[in-house]
């Protein structure tokens, strides 16, 4: 398990990759929706791991509460695993809450699911795979 990236949750993100293009000193690299979950994602290489801005691409976006609820920030940490059935089985056993009955397609080419924040001390955790 490495490292994947850190998802920020933003309110613009058009000013948010501004915003991160000056403090990364690095142009973001890749920009794509992901339909099923109404956001608008922005990729920026920082060493071996990731930035992902994400906004909301519609007001009832899961993104779009959040930053309603919470404000803008961190939203998640992303590992990246060899088998992701694997590694959720591993947690279930261990005692954790996934929130994804199923792996999801997410942005990157990757295949995600999500471990519940209450189980993490607050943090939302990202697994994802290379499909």
């Amino acid at each position: 398990m490495q490292l994947d990236h850190i998802g920020i949750a933003v309110k613009d993100i058009e000013t948010a990759v501004k915003t991160y293009e000056k403090l990364l000193s690095t142009p973001c690299y890749k920009q794509e929706i992901v339909e099923a979950e109404k956001v608008l994602t922005a990729f920026f290489k920082a060493g071996e791991s990731k930035v992902e801005l994400l906004g909301g691409t519609e007001p009832g976006s899961v993104i779009s509460r959040y930053v309603e609820k919470h404000g803008e920030g961190l939203h998640h940490v992303a590992f990246e695993v060899s088998n992701l059935e694997a590694e959720l089985t591993r947690l279930r056993a261990e005692g954790f809450r996934v929130l994804n009955e199923t792996p999801g397609k997410g942005a990157d080419n990757k295949l995600v699911a999500f471990v519940h924040p209450k189980d993490n001390h607050g943090v939302l955790i990202e697994l994802c795979q290379a499909i």
